[in-house]
């Protein structure tokens, strides 16, 4: 029954488009206030994705507020009064901070799950201040009336929760979206060399992996096509200070080592080894992991030969 509730719910939210007007003036007014802030353009945008963790930052935060209400709501039960009030405490500082990077995250999504992120987030809102009013209602001896503020306030938090668990697992939302499989194993042949100019990336295929070329600075790069944010073509992107900037949200990856710079991508983009034979552009997976026992199945799988 709860399944069935929660499911028809979420499949009401999806379906609403009701939500994109407000959806899309909020991420305006997001964009108008990170740009007047400077945090498109500078380090805090990507420590509020995550990049510096390589894990989205916005699931981590949301383990505070929800271990400590759930805290707050045993202590309450056991006649705690001052430990619960310093729960709901810290798990207002959290949910501040959840708010936060979730608001970053969600500017950066699409259609149905731009829809439940917007209702994710306004009974995130609704929690706070409901958490808020219980802080301080306790805080000035109301002890009831903040117990009975914060069990109002849990429903709300554990349908939100739902939600958020959605956008990862429905939507797939900070999910690495590459596929990172181990071929092609040996060096593949994609595309004649004198087909590849100077700072253009081109779209080829090894076998079943789609692979961006980018010649630059007489140097071959090879990464996987799809951005690990949502899948973005990164062939239809471009070049800029030696790394290679995302087509869709702006994510840039190093042309050597994949790795993201600013977000909203969190992961690396994979690399692929690259050589010119017999004026062919050549591509191949990296080699063996080096630490993997030796005759494992991890070694059998990943081995490469030229």
């Amino acid at each position: 029954m709860a399944q069935r509730a929660l499911d028809r719910m979420l499949n009401a939210i999806e379906g609403d488009g009701r939500l994109d007007r407000p959806g899309h003036r909020l991420e305006q007014g997001l964009a108008f206030a990170e740009n007047l802030l400077g945090i498109t353009r500078s380090r805090a945008r990507g420590f509020l994705h995550g990049v510096w963790l390589g894990h989205p930052l916005h699931p981590l935060l949301t383990d505070v507020p929800i271990g400590s209400w759930t805290m707050a709501l045993i202590l309450d039960l056991t006649g705690q009064k001052r430990a619960a009030r310093g729960a709901v405490g810290i798990g207002l500082a959290g949910a501040l901070a959840a708010a936060v990077t979730g608001l970053h995250d969600w500017q950066y999504t699409h259609d149905n799950a731009r829809r439940v992120g917007l209702v994710h987030g306004t009974l995130n809102t609704l929690a706070i201040g409901l958490y808020g009013w219980s802080w301080w209602q306790r805080g000035r001896g109301h002890h009831l009336r903040g117990r009975l503020t914060a069990l109002l306030g849990y429903p709300v938090i554990a349908v939100s929760g739902f939600l958020g668990g959605a956008l990862t697992y429905r939507h797939q939302i900070g999910v690495d979206q590459t596929d990172r499989q181990l071929e092609p194993r040996r060096f593949t042949p994609v595309l004649a060399e004198r087909d590849l100019t100077e700072k253009s990336p081109r779209r080829v295929r090894a076998g079943d992996v789609e692979v961006v070329l980018v010649r630059s600075n007489g140097r071959i790069h090879a990464l996987e096509n799809a951005c690990p944010h949502l899948g973005a073509p990164l062939s239809q992107g471009w070049l800029r200070d030696g790394s290679l900037t995302c087509p869709w949200h702006g994510s840039q990856f190093e042309l050597h080592s994949g790795e993201s710079l600013n977000g909203p991508a969190v992961a690396p983009a994979p690399c692929l080894q690259t050589r010119v034979r017999d004026g062919w552009i050549e591509v191949r997976r990296a080699p063996a992991v080096a630490t993997a026992p030796p005759g494992s199945t991890l070694v059998h799988q990943q081995e490469v030969q030229p």
